[in-house]
């Protein structure tokens, strides 16, 4: 089975809200809430694919040393195996939005289980609530 290895940030306002993505139509899971991120390219190191993925999808510039691994899953989805490594935010540069064409909305972290969110996003929430609760 194919492994792919994703990154994902928890971004994390003055509020303590966390910024979710909604995954568009046409994509597999569309419609379902997540955490911005993408594809580590190969030889890309995770941080540095991280970087890149928010100024695609965000158009925000993040510097690696503010993202701070939290907690990794492994999934198996039918034909994959989704390595999904998350890390929180709490420092950008400029305003997120969905620069391609996304919903986005920000949620405090008791509030993300409510939300129609992919497999493999839903054992990332209690170290995330965890985390938040303790900052």
């Amino acid at each position: 089975m194919q492994r792919i290895d994703v990154v994902a940030v928890a971004l994390i306002d003055s509020d303590n809200r966390v910024l979710v993505a909604q995954r568009p139509p046409g994509k597999p899971l569309a419609g379902l809430w997540e955490f911005p991120g993408g594809k580590i390219e190969t030889g890309e190191r995770p941080a540095t694919a991280l970087v890149r993925e928010l100024a695609e999808e965000l158009g925000i510039r993040v510097a690696e040393a503010d993202l701070h691994p939290l907690t990794f899953v492994a999934h198996d989805y039918s034909d994959f195996q989704l390595l999904l490594l998350l890390y929180t935010c709490t420092r950008w540069s400029g305003q997120p939005a969905g620069d391609e064409g996304q919903p986005i909305a920000w949620h405090k972290p008791a509030a993300l289980g409510a939300l129609a969110m992919p497999p493999a996003d839903v054992p990332l929430l209690a170290p995330l609530q965890a985390f938040v609760a303790g900052k």
